[in-house]
C-alpha cells in the first residue's frame, strides 16, 4: 500500500540534477562499496519512490542518505528523505518525526555527526537546506518539552541496526564522563576566545563518540550525565556551526541538543538550547520566528529555571522585539532582564552552561538590542552606547570574540548617534582583532556597521575607515550561505 509522492525525496532529487536512471545506478554503486553487492535497484524502482511514495527496505535509505549527503555537499538523514526509520523505535515516531524517543535520539545523533564529519574530511559545507519556522517548531515540541521523559522505554541496543558509526566499545564509568565533561569546558573557552571555525570538527567528533556510548546501556546516574555532556556538546556544534555560517546545520544540532538535556532531566538546559536557535533566527533577519520558538522556551523550561537563566532568555526576547521596532517592549523587557540579573543572589551556583552569562554579558545583550532598536528609533543609540561601554569594562580575558561584538555594537551607536568621531575609534578596535577570530558573525556584524559609514562619506578620516573595511572584508571569508535561508513546513532531525 502506497500512501502518495514523497514530495521530500522529490524535492531533493531535483536538487541533485540527477536522472533516475543515474539515480538507480548510482545507488548500486555505493551500496555495493558500502558492502551491499546484492542490491539491484532500477529506474523503476526509483520512479516508485519518488512518485507513488513507496519506501524501499534496508540498507537502501541509509546508501541514499550517504549519497544525497554527498551530492549537496550537507547531512542529509534518513528522515530528510521522506522515510521512517525500521525498527522497534520507529513505531515511537510521533506523526510529524518529531519529538524522538531517548534510542532515536541516539541513532540520529551519531548518524548526523557522522555525516557532518564525513562532510568535513571532503571539504564541503551545509549550505543550501531549509530552516524550519519557529511555528513548525512549537507546535511539535511544545506538549513534549513540559513533560518528563519516559523511564520505561525499551532499552537502548534495541535501538535501529542500520545507525552509521555505531559504539563498539564498553559502558563508560565516571571517570570517563568527568573527562568528557572537562573537555567541554576546554572547548566552550576556545570558542569564546577564537570563535567557532577552528574546534568544530573536534565538537561534532567527540559528539560523535558519545552519541555511540548512548546507544548501549550505562545506569540511570550515569545515562543522565552522558545526556548532559551530549546536551553541551550539541550545543556548542550548533554555535559553532551558526558562527561559521552553516544555518541549517546549526538548527538541527540545537534540536538534538534539547532533546539530549531533556533526555537528562535538565528542562532548563533545553530551553536554553532552543534559545539558541532564536538568536540564530534574529540574526538571520527572522524575528518572528524568533518569538515563537522563545515562547515554547518560557513555556517549557520549567519552574527549576534560575533568575539568571530567566534574565538571558529576556535579552533574546528583546532583540527580537528590537529587530521589530517594538521599542516599549523592548524597554519593558529587558528591564526585567535587569531586575531578574540583579535577583539572583548566587546561594545557588549557576549550571555550568551558562556560567559564561554573567554581568559584561547581560550588558552587551542589551547593547546589542538597543542598537538593534536605533535602526527604528534613533534615541535607543544612546542607551546602546552605555551599555556597550560597560559591557567592554567588565569583560574578561578569553572573550575577544564578545569584545569586537562589543566594539562593533558600540561604533554603530555612535554613527546612528551623530558621532563619527568616536565611531571611527571603535571601530579600528574591532578591525584590528577581527582577523584572529575564526566567527563568520563578526564580519556580518561589521558589514551592518559598515553600512552606517555612507552618510559621512566625504569626511577624511571616515573615508579612510571606510577604505579600511572594503579592503578587510574582500580578505574576508565567505560564508556557505549560497542564497537566502528558506523557510520550510517542518524540520526532520
Amino acid at each position: 500500500m502506497t500512501k502518495g509522492p514523497n514530495t521530500r525525496l522529490a524535492e531533493l532529487f531535483e536538487l541533485t540534477g540527477w536522472s533516475k536512471g543515474e539515480l538507480a545506478r548510482t545507488v548500486n554503486r555505493h551500496a555495493a562499496a558500502m558492502g551491499h553487492p546484492q542490491l539491484a535497484t532500477d529506474t523503476s524502482r526509483v520512479r516508485r519512490w519518488i512518485d507513488t511514495g513507496e519506501s524501499p527496505r534496508d540498507p537502501v535509505p541509509r546508501v541514499l542518505a550517504s549519497l544525497f549527503t554527498e551530492r549537496l555537499g550537507r547531512v542529509v538523514t534518513i528522515e530528510d528523505l521522506g522515510f521512517r526509520r525500521s525498527g522497534p523505535s520507529a513505531r515511537r515516531q510521533s506523526v510529524q518525526g518529531l519529538p524522538l524517543s531517548p534510542d532515536q535520539t541516539a541513532v540520529v545523533l551519531t548518524e548526523f555527526t557522522g555525516m557532518d564529519l564525513m562532510l568535513n574530511r571532503r571539504g564541503m559545507v551545509g549550505a543550501g537546506a531549509a530552516l524550519a519556522a519557529g511555528s513548525a517548531l512549537h507546535g511539535s515540541l511544545y506538549d513534549w518539552l513540559q513533560t518528563e521523559p519516559s523511564r520505561h522505554a525499551p532499552a537502548l541496543p534495541t535501538a535501529d541496526p542500520a545507525a552509521l558509526d555505531t559504539y563498539d566499545g564498553p559502558p563508560v564509568g565516571a571517570q570517563e564522563i568527568e573527562a568528557l565533561e572537562r573537555s567541554v569546558e576546554i572547548f566552550r573557552a576556545w570558542d569564546a576566545s577564537r570563535g567557532g571555525g577552528l574546534q568544530r570538527k573536534a565538537v561534532v567528533g567527540q559528539l560523535n563518540e558519545v552519541g555511540g556510548m548512548l546507544t548501549v546501556h550505562h545506569p540511570p546516574h550515569l545515562k543522565r550525565r552522558l545526556w548532559g555532556v551530549a546536551a553541551n556538546l550539541a550545543v556548542l556544534a550548533g554555535w559553532m556551526s551558526h558562527d561559521v555560517g552553516l544555518e541549517p546545520t546549526a538548527q538541527k544540532y540545537f534540536l538534538l541538543a534539547a532533546h539530549a538535556a531533556r533526555e537528562g532531566g535538565d528542562r532548563p538546559r533545553a530551553g536554553e538550547a532552543l534559545s539558541r536557535a532564536a538568536r540564530q533566527m534574529v540574526h538571520i533577519g527572522r524575528p518572528g520566528d524568533a518569538l515563537e520558538l522563545m515562547r515554547l522556551v518560557h513555556a517549557g523550561s520549567g519552574a527549576g529555571t534560575l533568575p539568571r537563566t530567566r534574565a538571558m532568555l529576556h535579552t533574546i526576547e528583546a532583540w527580537a522585539q528590537a529587530s521589530m521596532g517594538r521599542g516599549q517592549v523592548v524597554r519593558r523587557t529587558l528591564g526585567e532582564a535587569e531586575e531578574l540579573f540583579a535577583s539572583d543572589k548566587g546561594d545557588v551556583a549557576p549550571p555550568d552552561w551558562m556560567q559564561n552569562f554573567d554581568e559584561a554579558d547581560l550588558h552587551g545583550m542589551q547593547a546589542l538590542a538597543y542598537r538593534t532598536l536605533a535602526d527604528h528609533d534613533p534615541a535607543a543609540a544612546r542607551t546602546a552606547e552605555f551599555h556597550a561601554k560597560r559591557a567592554l569594562a567588565l569583560r574578561g580575558e578569553g572573550f575577544e570574540r564578545s569584545q569586537i561584538f562589543d566594539h562593533l555594537s558600540l561604533a554603530s551607536a555612535c554613527f546612528i548617534a551623530d558621532d563619527p568621531e568616536q565611531a571611527d575609534q571603535y571601530a579600528r578596535r574591532a578591525l584590528k582583532c577581527i582577523h584572529e577570530n575564526s566567527s563568520l558573525r563578526t564580519w556580518d556584524r561589521l558589514r551592518q556597521m559598515y553600512r552606517l559609514t555612507a552618510r559621512y562619506a566625504g569626511y577624511p578620516k571616515v573615508d579612510h575607515l571606510r577604505a579600511q573595511i572594503e579592503d578587510a572584508l574582500s580578505k574576508a571569508p565567505r560564508s556557505p550561505r549560497t542564497g537566502p535561508v528558506k523557510r520550510a513546513a517542518s524540520l526532520k532531525v
